[in-house]
């Protein structure tokens, strides 16, 4: 068994008791989330696919950590006038548990 949601703009395939990181910040630490944009469902034998999400599937799971990402070093230069520009960008993570997908 498994599906396809979307999250923060992303597709993501998970199945149960699957961890999985996602950019963004979601819910509160050891708390349980629930995800109803379910794109696709498959159950072994037969597959739903979504118009544009599947009504009646959810995907519940529960926050693990929250943490940032490595940071991401932007460097802007203009040759031969004297000029850059040095920033940085550490994206948050969340990393969830699958625990199971209701239908």
């Amino acid at each position: 068994m498994y599906a396809i949601l979307e999250l923060a703009g992303t597709q993501y395939k998970v199945a149960p008791k699957q961890v999985i990181e996602v950019n963004q910040k979601i819910g509160e630490l050891k708390l349980s989330v629930t995800f109803d944009r379910v794109l696709l469902f498959c159950d072994g034998k037969k597959v739903e696919i979504g118009q544009p999400y599947v009504e009646g599937v959810t995907v519940e799971a529960e926050v693990l950590a929250q943490t940032k990402a490595k940071k991401v070093i932007i460097f802007k230069y203009l040759r031969r006038k004297d000029s850059h520009k040095k920033t940085g960008h550490r994206q948050d993570q969340t990393r969830l548990l699958i625990k199971k997908i209701n239908n």
